[in-house]
């Protein structure tokens, strides 16, 4: 598939995430549907983790939930590299 993907405001889709947004055309739809800030938002869920297993369950969390209408990731401060605010709550 090589539809256009949309990225976030400050991250870019890594491939890995890119591979799984193209696999459905329904799941690339609402991806591109959602605003910049919940694109980055769920970008930055999903590569804040350091472990590739976390990563992997972070990507299949966020195909299923987008599919299932969800625009944000649930229970997430934030993106610390965009909202200060965020900070906080990751490690230096």
């Amino acid at each position: 598939m090589t539809e256009k993907i949309a990225t976030g405001v400050v991250h870019k889709v890594p491939a890995d995430m890119r591979q799984a947004l193209t696999s459905k055309k329904e799941l690339l739809a609402k991806w591109n549907d959602l605003t910049p800030l919940a694109r980055n938002e769920w970008i930055c869920w999903v590569t804040i983790v350091k472990k590739k297993e976390t990563r992997t369950e972070h990507i299949e969390r966020l195909c299923t939930e987008l599919l299932a209408g969800k625009r944000r990731p649930c229970c997430w401060p934030g993106c610390p590299h965009r909202n200060e605010k965020a900070k906080k709550w990751f490690r230096a």
